[in-house]
């Protein structure tokens, strides 16, 4: 450790920045810092929303139900810049007050209703639909169970070794250590699991899929933190195995692409309207000239 010895106050008061990468948009207190309004589209759902992990999963989902011919699935998916804090408008804050991506507001019905927490969006839109979500019993609470484990598991993932390997603004041995272990032991949960089953809750494909293959999926395919060969992902057999599986699916390959803002201009739509978009309105196609960037 560069720092030791360090004694917390009796009471923590906030005065300087965190340090990292987010430092610039991290605070101690909620609501907005700035007024704007949050546009509307077309369509019956508006998804306020980024292609990391979290938002990811809400965008497979859509573009899932789209594939299995839910028209009252078209969605307009309208880019959130959170190194901006756009998450911080008021707009953002009256459809999420934690202001985080993604968030989402069903105009279909009136009045409409908003949903934020990304499994919160998935039960929404699976029990909405009757899609990706088991009717059985069994079936269901196995579903639900995998959804709820990565709800409360993916944070040491992502606030605790992804912050600490990849964002914090010096590398300490303590903090990388503790969260690669446990990260480690979620990737032998989901490894040992999927030495039985086909898909996460059984032998179906479910939103316990959507949710935990952007954040699992990516560390082992090495698409989330650069890490795969730090954490040896070759050796989870089966996770890879269904990792690539899922990977492989059009209407994963479509919803990664959603609110993208970085890696192959081919595979960014900022901002998503109609599903033609995908063909017309990647960033190769609107700015041939823009590099790859990382």
């Amino acid at each position: 450790m560069a720092e030791k010895g360090y004694t917390p106050p009796r009471v923590w008061k906030w005065e300087a920045p965190s340090g990292g990468k987010f430092a610039n948009i991290n605070r101690p207190i909620a609501g907005p810092t700035h007024e704007k309004e949050l546009p509307v589209g077309k369509h019956p759902l508006q998804l306020y929303s980024l292609a990391t992990p979290n938002g990811v999963k809400v965008t497979i989902m859509l573009e899932e139900l789209l594939a299995l011919g839910h028209k009252g699935a078209e969605y307009d998916a309208h880019l959130i810049r959170i190194g901006e804090g756009e998450q911080f408008s008021t707009g953002f804050v009256a459809v999420n007050p934690n202001s985080k991506i993604p968030a989402m507001v069903d105009r279909s019905v009136d009045p409409p209703v908003r949903i934020f927490e990304s499994g919160s969006i998935l039960l929404y839109l699976a029990e909405k639909f009757g899609a990706f979500l088991p009717k059985d019993l069994h079936g269901r609470t196995e579903c639900l169970n995998w959804l709820f484990w990565q709800m409360g598991s993916a944070p040491y993932v992502g606030g605790g070794f992804g912050h600490f390997y990849v964002y914090a603004p010096e590398k300490y041995e303590y903090p990388i250590n503790r969260f690669t272990m446990e990260t480690k032991r979620q990737l032998d949960v989901l490894d040992r699991r999927l030495a039985e089953v086909a898909y996460i809750a059984g032998e179906e494909y479910t939103i316990a899929d959507m949710a935990i293959w952007p954040w699992y999926g990516g560390l082992v395919l090495n698409e989330v933190y650069g890490a795969a060969e730090f954490l040896e992902a070759h050796t989870y057999k089966n996770l890879l195995r269904w990792a690539k599986e899922i990977a492989e699916r059009p209407a994963v390959k479509r919803g990664r692409m959603v609110n993208r803002t970085w890696g192959d201009p081919s595979e960014q739509l900022h901002e998503r309207h109609d599903a033609s978009d995908f063909e017309t309105k990647t960033q190769d196609k609107l700015n041939p000239t823009q590099e790859n960037v990382e």
